[in-house]
C-alpha cells in the first residue's frame, strides 16, 4: 500500500511489520501529534490482541509462533517505540520507560498465552488471559493513555 509515497503498513495490525517506514512528520517536529496518533492506533490494535488470543483458545490453534509474538519491536508500535524518531528526551521520561517496559510484558504474557494454546494447555491458557493477560493489557492502556495526555 502507498501512502504519501512511502511503502506502509496500512494499520497496526497483529504481526510483525519489517516494511515500516519511519513516520517523517514526527523528525519534523509535530511530536506531540505523532505521539497521539501512534497512541492512538497502538491502544485499538493491542486492544485486538485479547480477542485474538481467545480466538486461538477456542479453536485450540496457535495462529502465530509464540517466539514472534515475544517480540516487542515487532509489531509497528513496537517498532516506533524503539527506532529512531523519538527524541532522547522523550526517551528519557517516566511515561515512555513505563510503556516500554508493559508493552514488552505484554508481549511476553501474549506469547506465553499462544504457547499454552500450541501445548493444548487450554486451562492455563484461560486463566492467563483473563489473569495476567487482562491485568497487564489494561496497565498499558491506561500508561499509553498517560503518555497520550501529557503530549511529548
Amino acid at each position: 500500500m502507498k501512502l504519501g509515497g512511502a511503502d506502509r503498513v496500512p494499520a497496526y495490525g497483529f504481526g510483525i511489520a519489517p516494511n515500516l517506514t519511519p513516520l517523517k512528520h514526527f523528525a519534523g517536529g509535530n511530536t506531540e501529534m505523532a505521539l497521539e496518533d501512534e497512541i492512538t492506533k497502538a491502544i485499538g490494535a493491542h486492544g485486538m490482541w485479547k480477542n485474538r488470543l481467545r480466538g486461538a483458545i477456542d479453536s485450540g490453534k496457535a495462529d502465530a509462533n509464540p517466539a514472534d509474538v515475544a517480540k516487542d519491536n515487532a509489531c509497528p508500535f513496537g517498532q516506533w517505540l524503539h527506532g529512531s524518531t523519538i527524541t532522547a528526551s522523550m526517551r528519557n521520561g517516566a511515561n515512555y520507560n513505563a510503556v516500554k517496559k508493559l508493552h514488552a510484558d505484554f508481549h511476553r504474557c501474549a506469547s506465553n498465552v499462544m504457547t499454552c494454546v500450541a501445548s493444548g494447555k487450554k486451562e492455563q491458557a484461560t486463566s492467563l488471559l483473563g489473569g495476567e493477560f487482562s491485568k497487564i493489557s489494561g496497565e498499558l492502556t491506561n500508561a499509553m493513555m498517560k503518555w497520550k495526555a501529557a503530549g511529548a
